[in-house]
């Protein structure tokens, strides 16, 4: 049989999400369930794939089996499209297996021309509705398939609204509405250069291309990268029969949760509009009344939609997020899915169903994305400043965290702000998925229109960004940049603060506290520490640091960079003179006075970390680093040595080197002054050695880590210093005290040597960031300008520095465990870059087989979750 690329939704269910896509795997099941679900058809997301692969059409055989399927559906709803006496509308949708809410786009009302709204108008005896159903579907229809814009629309339809004296669009009459068709056709004709198509199918085809098209367009393109989507899944188009919430008072549309997707707690949460369709609600165009009052309006589908919800969570075993239409008061399920919600919710949610006996523990863990736990650990408005601050105004508390910022009016504003370092709130009238990169860029989002379930909150509960949407005592002003609330105006670069959990809005600047972590926190992350095997470490350069990464879990050090206690007054000073010393002595001598103070870091984190284990790099970044820039601290630094400004200046200039990060660094600055390797060696054991004694039943055993080794013989060398060092400062101490010496993995040539390396190493650790710039040649701190043409042509569809390249740089560290270990039966493995705080690197690192994970402090509750996951997954 040729290939299958569409189904009825009596055809699929649940488990076909790869190739039905969420939305079509939904409907099908919930078509299975007996819900009343408008039937129709999905197009596959291989379809998708070929129509790519088909250089961006659809083939014969595709549009063959569309044309086939149309058939039967007509036969399915007994209507037709185009019919004189039964027109067929439908509604065509797109639907990823991941779900990426208002990311792709609708159409409604499809099916729409002169001829079938009359009949519409006659049928329904509610002209009105009929050509308010066929004026949006011209605008639909204009801005997501032939890519002209809203506003356009928006702006016949504000000067309509003004002409008529009117306030609402529902206070539009027929006619008016029968004009602005007409006058939406005219300007689509302007726009495109032909006729708006009346033929349906031909309305239809178009459809599904755009649907197909908006996988790659740039929004997508930036949700699929920061949530792990790839690009080869497509989408599935569903096409369903429309059921109408806009014939007049006895319908109505709404989005409801089962549980609260901010609290998390059961029961109902949603909105409701009559006398609307779904995209109102969604879009935010008006501001809905909560779903309880659904009960007084339409009490029959009200108790019918109670059931319904129950049987879906019941199903699911999780919080649905569905959308639903009343037609003459008549309940239609349009679709059903696992709802997105915020953290605080998510642990809420998953403690929940373990207590009602729906979901065992491991799958608690497994059903909290681990990135969400980031918004938990933000920070809150200081309880104090709060109360003393009276709100300016109040929306919808529609995403939780604090944020305060200069005022932005859009998008690319927030984003060029953000880039000059400013900490910005972006807002809006509403938002629109193409804001996505200034939400991203914003510290909170605030909008004058929408809901709970608009845009803006969706997107921004899922980025853990704070949002208060619906605020519509604002009188706002887009074009000069500034709005009205509590009498006063603002203008771009004021600051203002906003509640996202209360939904208050305040002038100036409150200040912020860290965040604190609940109950049902500690609940899943001791679930999460009972499932994982993977240690979680953390990188950490002060007390402060190693405290807070203590406090969220972390079980040692994975990274201390020592260079990052040189950058200090009064050891920088010292340093410098290191630098620009002329023999041994002078250098030995001013490496001296730094001696305490390195001393005295190690034995904080040694206190800090009370007998866990503490992983210290030696000097990694090149000499020139340290050096002075400002004329000033040239001459405080000419006048401390002794010499000339010039002669400084010749110092300076001779450090200068042509590629720093493959330069005179890391274990090549031991090799030169191996004075530096003696002073780091003996800060360390020293301090191990106080704190030793302070705690003897603390088991303090230093690692000390030699950074950039590609040689057996370098590691072997600095190895040596190190060892002489160390055993004499033991042995004038009398006192026995373990140590190991071990290397960074983060030249490709060290992995691909990691059988010799491993006989002098104790432990292996994978600096991920160097070894990702080695191995693809390229630098992160100029990839930036090439990146993002690397994401646009399908060459890359990650940052390599952000998620670690399993194929690449993967099977380097794969190819250093399995040489390493059978040479060094005790060598211990782990990861020190940023990719240890990245879940599916983490995942990887588990795979692979590493004893740790370590990254920064507020990332150890994510890698610890991401780490049990990791387990549960592969058991």
């Amino acid at each position: 049989m040729a290939n299958k690329w569409v189904y009825l939704f009596s055809e699929g269910n649940a488990n076909m999400r790869n190739l039905l896509g969420g939305k079509g795997a939904n409907l099908a099941e919930m078509t299975n369930l007996g819900l009343p679900v408008p039937q129709g058809f999905t197009i596959t997301t291989e379809a998708c794939t070929q129509y790519y692969e088909d250089g961006k059409k659809i083939n014969d055989e595709i549009q063959a089996q569309i044309m086939e399927y149309i058939v039967k559906m007509e036969e399915i709803t007994g209507k037709k499209f185009g019919d004189k006496e039964n027109p067929l509308l439908v509604s065509v949708r797109s639907g990823a297996r991941a779900s990426m809410p208002g990311m792709m786009d609708t159409i409604l009302n499809l099916g729409l021309n002169e001829d079938v709204v009359e009949v519409l108008a006659k049928k329904s005896n509610n002209p009105r509705w009929a050509w308010d159903c066929y004026r949006r579907f011209i605008q639909m229809f204009s801005d997501v398939v032939m890519e002209v814009g809203k506003k356009y629309f928006e702006e016949l339809i504000d000067k309509m609204k003004a002409e008529k004296g009117v306030t609402q669009d529902v206070d539009l009459t027929a006619d008016d509405l029968k004009n602005l068709a007409g006058q939406f056709k005219a300007e689509y004709k302007e726009k495109i250069g032909k006729d708006f198509p009346s033929d349906p199918k031909e309305q239809l085809m178009e459809a599904i291309k755009a649907v197909f098209r908006s996988w790659d367009n740039p929004r997508a393109n930036v949700y699929r990268r920061d949530n792990d989507i790839p690009y080869s899944w497509g989408t599935a188009v569903n096409v369903q029969s429309m059921a109408f919430g806009n014939m007049g008072d006895n319908c109505g549309t709404g989005v409801a949760f089962t549980r609260d997707p901010a609290t998390g707690a059961k029961g109902l949460f949603g909105e409701f509009l009559t006398n609307a369709q779904g995209e109102d609600v969604v879009a935010g165009v008006r501001t809905p009344m909560k779903i309880k009052e659904m009960a007084d309006k339409f009490p029959e589908a009200f108790a019918q939609f109670n059931t319904v919800c129950s049987t879906l969570e019941n199903h699911y075993r999780d919080m649905q997020d569905m959308e639903f239409t009343v037609e003459d008061g008549k309940l239609y399920m349009l679709q059903t899915r696992n709802g997105k919600r915020t953290a605080q919710a998510a642990l809420k949610i998953a403690c929940d169903l373990v207590d009602e006996g729906m979901r065992t523990e491991e799958e608690a863990v497994a059903m909290i994305d681990p990135r969400n736990l980031d918004t938990l650990l933000h920070p809150q408005f200081d309880a104090k400043a709060l109360k003393a601050a009276t709100p300016i105004g109040k929306g919808l508390g529609a995403s939780p965290g604090a944020a305060c910022g200069k005022i932005v009016f859009s998008a690319e504003d927030a984003e060029v702000w953000h880039a000059k370092g400013e900490k910005v709130v972006l807002v809006r009238l509403e938002t629109s998925p193409e804001d996505i990169t200034g939400m991203k860029a914003s510290q909170g989002i605030l909008t004058v229109r929408g809901g709970m379930t608009s845009h803006a909150a969706v997107v921004a509960r899922g980025m853990g960004t704070c949002c208060v949407s619906g605020c519509s005592d604002i009188i706002m002003d887009e074009a000069n940049k500034k709005f009205t609330l509590a009498g006063k105006d603002f203008t771009e670069g004021d600051y203002i603060s906003i509640d996202g959990s209360t939904g208050n809005i305040y002038e100036g600047i409150i200040p912020t506290v860290d965040a604190t972590i609940a109950g049902e926190f500690g609940r899943v992350m001791a679930w999460a520490d009972k499932y994982r095997t993977l240690k979680v470490r953390t990188n950490a350069d002060t007390p402060a640091d190693a405290k807070k990464a203590r406090e969220l879990g972390a079980e040692g050090i994975g990274l201390c960079r020592t260079e990052h206690m040189f950058f200090e007054e009064d050891r920088i000073a010292a340093f410098r003179e290191m630098i620009c010393s002329d023999t041994v002595e002078e250098r030995e001598a001013a490496l001296e006075k730094i001696l305490p103070y390195q001393q005295g870091d190690f034995e904080a984190l040694y206190e800090a970390l009370e007998g866990n284990p503490v992983t210290i790099r030696f000097l990694d970044p090149p000499l020139h680093e340290f050096v002075p820039t400002e004329e000033a601290d040239i001459e405080k630094l000419a006048n401390a040595q002794g010499k000339t400004v010039e002669q400084i200046k010749a110092i300076i200039a001779s450090l200068h080197e042509f590629n720093p990060m493959m330069g005179h660094r890391g274990c090549r600055l031991a090799v030169t002054y191996p004075e530096i390797a003696k002073m780091q060696t003996k800060a360390v054991i020293r301090a191990a050695i106080n704190v030793k004694k302070a705690h003897p039943d603390w088991a303090v055993k230093p690692e000390i880590m030699i950074p950039l080794v590609c040689e057996v013989k370098e590691l072997k060398y600095v190895k040596k210093v190190v060892v002489e060092t160390a055993d004499a400062e033991i042995a004038a101490a009398g006192i026995e005290l373990e140590y190991e010496v071990g290397t960074m993995i983060e030249i490709p040539r060290a992995a691909l040597t990691a059988d010799e390396i491993a006989k002098e190493a104790d432990f292996f650790c994978f600096g991920t960031n160097d070894l990702t710039q080695m191995t693809f040649g390229f630098s992160r701190d100029d990839a930036g300008k090439f990146l993002n043409a690397y994401y646009d042509c399908k060459i890359f569809e990650n940052d390599p520095f952000a998620k670690l390249d399993q194929t690449g740089v993967g099977k380097l560290m794969e190819m250093a465990i399995k040489l390493g270990k059978p040479v060094n039966n005790k060598l211990h493995v782990g990861i020190c870059g940023e990719h240890g705080g990245d879940p599916s690197s983490v995942e990887f690192c588990h795979k692979i087989g590493l004893d740790y994970v370590s990254c920064s402090p507020f990332r150890v509750p994510i890698a610890r979750l991401a780490a049990a996951q990791a387990a549960i997954n592969n058991k």
